[in-house]
């Protein structure tokens, strides 16, 4: 059996699993960081969670598998844009209170194994996952291969695609993710409130906060301002999705995270259609499948508890 633990912006979720990467019991807390050692404390409280839930013992699981957003490197985390650590010995860390091996991947990365393992990357070769969160994470898979890199590779979302734009947490200006992640998203809507105060967009907000899910609430009911969102923010999130195309060929670029939840009509069918028109490969007939990933939350659970099969 293996743990797969998938470390989140916002929260932290745990699941055992067997080796078909079935969920056999999972566990989940609010990220709440004050530190490397008090988080290693509680990620190594999930792990006795999950398996307590199904009366496992350590003996019975050979290692812990976590998908951290950011660089990694062996047991260590060498950088995360938004969580607070550099150089942070994890896995010596974690071993102070549950003495079980780590294997560390980032976090979209094992999203990445977890999809085409069991989800909808299933049977293609060439696999390209994003998932759309607190920043945009990117897992490559080519020749049936997870691409990394000192665990950093497919940081897609810190690619440039607004000159001296908007600051990003990594800092540069203009990342991807600034624009096309879920707070990426909440900016847009936040300054498109800020123009239009007519707009129903207060009105929601009023009800609950200004969240990913806001604008397409709005669009939905017709709000022009909202709508108007919606299509700048495809937009951004096609300029991304076309330079990876262009430069990867995937058969399969899946969307996940939070905002891929949203109505295909407003984010999926408009993506499709402005890759189709804008992708290099149309030249030649060429076109990804562009689909939203199946597996949810499970996928970063999942590909962090079977990472070592994708190595």
């Amino acid at each position: 059996m293996y743990i797969g633990i998938d470390v989140g912006g916002t929260n932290l979720k745990a699941g055992l699993t067997d080796e078909t990467g079935h969920i056999l019991t999972v566990a989940r807390t609010p990220l709440q960081f004050t530190g490397p050692e008090a988080f290693a404390e509680t990620l190594a409280a999930l792990s006795r969670d999950v398996m307590c839930q199904a009366g496992v013992a350590e003996r019975d699981v050979e290692y812990v598998g976590m998908g951290i957003p950011g660089a990694v490197k062996g047991g260590d985390i060498l950088y995360t844009a938004n969580i607070p650590m550099r150089n942070v010995p994890l896995e010596t860390l974690f071993r102070q209170h549950l003495d079980l091996p780590v294997l560390l991947g980032n976090d979209a990365d094992c999203a990445a194994a977890g999809e085409y393992l069991c989800g909808v990357g299933k049977g293609s070769s060439s696999f390209v996952i994003l998932t759309l969160g607190t920043g945009i994470g990117g897992g490559i898979i080519l020749n049936g291969k997870l691409q990394t890199s000192m665990g950093c590779g497919g940081e897609v979302g810190h690619m440039v695609i607004v000159r001296d734009g908007v600051p990003c947490n990594c800092g540069r200006k203009g990342c991807w993710e600034a624009y096309a992640s879920a707070t990426g998203l909440i900016r847009l809507t936040c300054e498109a409130m800020d123009a239009h105060p007519e707009s129903l967009l207060h009105r929601l907000a009023a009800q609950g906060g200004v969240e990913g899910y806001t604008v397409f609430q709005a669009a939905l009911q017709g709000d022009e301002t909202a709508l108007s969102v919606c299509r700048d923010y495809v937009e951004y999130l096609a300029a991304g999705v076309i330079n990876l195309v262009n430069i990867l060929q995937p058969e399969i670029v899946a969307i996940g995270g939070g905002v891929a939840a949203a109505p295909d009509e407003l984010l999926l069918t408009p993506l499709q259609t402005i890759v189709k028109e804008q992708c290099y490969g149309r030249h030649v007939g060429q076109y990804p499948k562009v689909v939203r990933a199946t597996m949810g939350n499970d996928a970063g659970i999942i590909g962090a508890a079977l990472l070592k099969r994708m190595l």
